[in-house]
């Protein structure tokens, strides 16, 4: 299978041009054609030469994304589910806020991080997307608003699909390099956030990368045993060794980190889990938030619930007593399959029923 064009940055693209004897100026005409022009095919491109062009799709497709589902909630999110070339399906969401439109990528097919709670875990990954992949996402997402004709561009990019993006890592910083060219799709860093689930050597790593992209850490319990009983993830990183590399990560860059903590009813939403929270956080909240997200119940997963609005605001109130910025995500799109990972197992249980 040729590779996507996508999966190049523009001083790969440029690289890969010099090599074969085209000149320099014809890579930033072809990123031109596709990041601000955003062509569907190399053909479109009517001031590249036909040796330029010819190379391009000898060597590379644009587009290695199909859309096989895509759900619109009343709210205006819309998830859609994409077929990758091997038959492999993705999750992507595009979501409307006050502060523009954001899209929360996938980075990998499936999930081995292994989530009691979680949708995309329910199955394991079997591959790490290529660059290409993820970037295709945004694509297809931009498709669809250029199609409706209303101007409207992507302008916030959450990493926080199927996957862990620091498992992915040299895919993930070619992803961001190329969303973030100002030549190109110009999304802020600043409008770009990762998320990983604590891979505590990885978050070092992206530090010393000394980029303005925000770090969110899914933290989820304050303590090691509840932690390890809800994410396997903890047994390797245990929360001392990844407070480590969060303060490395704060001390480096000065730059705030989200802590994403989904409340799961009678688990760890108690007052006292708040308490330990806040003494977690005590040296750090200057520099930290805290996102409460109230929990998307999955089929799969019934032993976990939905916390009910007293014990969040219970939880909420408690940590703002003790100083600790935070707030809870509001919620979207949950009138279709909410949960990251829901929409594409029930694809999959549905045609392997069909077969």
């Amino acid at each position: 299978m040729k590779k996507s064009i996508y999966s190049l940055t523009k001083d790969q693209l440029t690289d890969w041009l010099l090599e074969r004897g085209q000149k320099k100026f014809r890579a930033e005409q072809v990123w031109n054609w596709l990041y601000v022009k955003r062509v569907q095919s190399f053909e479109e491109m009517n001031n590249v030469n036909k040796e330029c062009l010819q190379l391009l799709s000898e060597h590379f497709v644009m587009q290695t994304l199909k859309e096989s589902v895509k759900q619109e909630s009343a709210d205006g999110t819309i998830k859609f589910l994409f077929q990758l070339e091997d038959g492999n399906l993705i999750e992507t969401v595009l979501m409307r806020f006050h502060y523009g439109l954001s899209v929360c990528v996938t980075t990998q097919v499936g999930c081995n991080i292994g989530c009691s709670f979680c949708a995309s875990g329910l199955l394991k990954k079997s591959r790490d997307l290529d660059a290409g992949e993820i970037v295709g996402q945004i694509m297809k997402v931009q498709e669809h608003l250029d199609a409706a004709g209303k101007q409207e561009r992507v302008s916030h990019i959450v990493v926080m699909g199927i996957g862990e993006p620091f498992d992915n890592y040299t895919n993930l910083m070619n992803f961001l390099t190329v969303v973030n060219d100002q030549k190109g799709l110009s999304i802020g860093a600043r409008h770009i956030t990762v998320s990983t689930s604590g891979l505590a050597k990885k978050i070092r790593e992206f530090a010393d990368e000394q980029t303005q992209v925000n770090l969110a850490v899914s933290l989820h319990a304050p303590n090691d045993d509840l932690r390890s009983k809800i994410m396997i993830i903890n047994k390797a990183f245990p929360i001392e060794k990844l407070m480590d590399s969060v303060d490395y990560y704060l001390e480096k860059t000065n730059r705030r980190i989200t802590f994403e903590y989904i409340l799961l009813r009678d688990v760890n939403d108690h007052v006292e889990e708040a308490k330990q929270l806040a003494d977690l956080l005590e040296n750090k909240r200057h520099l930290s938030y805290v996102n409460l997200i109230p929990y998307n119940p999955v089929d799969e997963h019934g032993q976990y619930q939905r916390s009910t609005p007293e014990a969040i605001d219970a939880f909420f109130q408690t940590l703002k007593k003790r100083g600790i910025n935070c707030g809870v995500r509001m919620e979207q799109g949950t009138d279709i399959d909410a949960a990251c990972g829901q929409l594409r197992s029930k694809q999959i249980k549905k045609e392997k029923v069909a077969n």
